[in-house]
């Protein structure tokens, strides 16, 4: 009966690490020299669902699993409801879909190089190239 809780207790503890590894806090990011300083969930999501253009989103590309988690946190739609939003927008020529990049370190790169860029990556990606403006645990 001992060897059966040391093993069940094994088992939750790696399904716990597996968990708390997906679970990446994820961050908002934008320009360094971009004048916003901090902004809310809600009002990020405005960007990046095409309903407002003052900054200029960047997009994980659709494969990745930090897409899937963003628009979860940030607007709680999963990812076709995102492509639905967009494809209107596009169709209606309201506006142009973000540029999706390959990797948190190719968004970094772009928002470093556009003062109105806006982007999302993991936290452990930031450096001095860009500002955390929202933080999404």
């Amino acid at each position: 009966m001992n060897k059966m809780l040391q093993r069940i207790v094994l088992a939750g503890s790696i399904l716990a690490v597996g968990i708390s590894a997906s679970a990446a806090e994820i961050v908002v990011i934008v320009n360094p020299a971009n004048p916003a300083t901090a902004m809310t969930a809600t009002q990020a999501s405005q960007f990046f669902l095409g309903k407002s253009t003052m900054f200029t989103p960047v997009d994980q590309s659709e494969s990745s699993s930090i897409r899937a988690e963003f628009y979860k946190k940030i607007s709680d739609k999963d990812l076709s409801e995102v492509k639905t939003i967009w494809s209107k927008l596009v169709f209606t020529g309201k506006a142009a879909a973000p540029k999706e990049l390959h990797s948190s370190a190719d968004v970094k790169k772009a928002v470093a190089a556009n003062p109105t860029g806006i982007g999302y990556i993991e936290r452990s990606a930031v450096d001095s190239t860009v500002k955390v403006v929202t933080s999404l645990p």
